[in-house]
């Protein structure tokens, strides 16, 4: 098959750990496609063995996750929400990901590269989280060989369709490489579109800034204040009289709250996303009178200093099961 054919026999090993090391370092670069096609290539005589290939990828996902775990142990929480900026996934997403490992732990890290955006946060978390350093690389090791696993045996299965496609890409050379590349070009935008029409949408959702949320606390007046960020087993600080509550959770999870009162729902993500979510959610169902608080529970705390000290209201709701 030309030159693309000895390309892959001589350097397919090297290929595989840079798209492998690429994506998991958060660049936008699909590995997949390499791991289906090196397991299509383990099967001709002059392909590499399926056991040096899964060397490659443990390797590379293991350089890369170990990254993200000292940066996130290190930076902590600015980092996640720097990674919640620049992420083509939604923030609803990166959301899911801090609460299931929040939830499950390291082993979360097992599944977590088979959810979309999840693979960098998932490592991030475990360094946030203190997770011992041996466990975290036992079960990203265990994570990197499920992942690779999928991809590899399909290759290995529709490998004389690989060699089609291989075939193809050598008869018309720089044609087939520019509909690859404009076939990516086009998923890219595509994601991006999808996020700039969440934002857009959400954008719609009128917010409540910090300062109106505490003037009516202290004029008696405290709408009911809906915390919606990941949590875990560990108790999480937040805004006195709180409640928490799933992104997803039953509308019955505010209890006996009147639809016509105020709720002022916040998260601990880039424009209030989450926070938006669930206020459009709620309003929606019957509640018109929910505002997603502008800068969320990272405002309120840096105005804290700025605020008046008072006590939370005797009658503060409960935590509320989110089930």
């Amino acid at each position: 098959m030309g030159d693309l054919q000895g390309l892959l026999d001589g350097h397919g090993l090297l290929l595989v750990f840079l798209s492998v090391l690429a994506e998991q370092a958060g660049l936008p670069v699909p590995a997949y496609p390499m791991l289906f096609l090196a397991g299509a290539l383990s099967m001709q005589e002059s392909g590499p063995s399926i056991g040096a290939v899964l060397f490659a990828v443990v390797s590379a996902c293991l350089i890369a996750d170990t990254a993200w775990y000292f940066t996130g142990k290190r930076l902590g929480q600015p980092m996640l929400r720097t990674i919640c900026r620049v992420s083509i996934s939604p923030d609803t997403c990166i959301r899911q990901t801090q609460s299931l490992y929040l939830r499950v732990g390291p082993r979360s890290l097992v599944f977590a590269k088979l959810l979309p955006g999840a693979g960098a946060l998932s490592t991030a978390m475990a360094g946030m989280t203190a997770t011992p350093l041996p466990t975290f690389l036992f079960y990203d090791a265990l994570g990197s060989l499920v992942w690779a696993g999928g991809a590899l045996l399909a290759g290995v299965v529709f490998s004389d369709f690989v060699d089609t496609i291989l075939a193809a890409f050598s008869t018309y050379g720089h044609i087939a490489v520019l509909v690859v590349i404009g076939a990516f070009a086009l998923f890219i935008a595509w994601r991006f579109w999808l996020r700039w029409r969440l934002l857009r949408r959400t954008g719609r959702i009128p917010r409540m800034t910090v300062m109106e949320l505490e003037q009516r606390r202290v004029a008696g007046t405290l709408p009911l204040v809906v915390d919606v960020r990941a949590h875990g087993d560990t108790p999480f600080e937040r805004i006195p009289g709180a409640v928490v509550m799933e992104l997803h959770a039953p509308l019955e999870t505010l209890g006996e709250h009147p639809a016509s009162d105020d709720i002022v729902i916040y998260c601990a993500c880039p424009h209030e996303m989450s926070a938006a979510v669930l206020a459009e959610r709620l309003r929606k169902a019957g509640y018109p009178k929910t505002w997603a608080l502008a800068g969320g529970f990272d405002e309120w705390k840096r105005l804290q200093g700025a605020l008046p000290d008072a006590p939370p209201p005797a009658d503060a709701p409960k935590r509320a099961a989110a089930h």
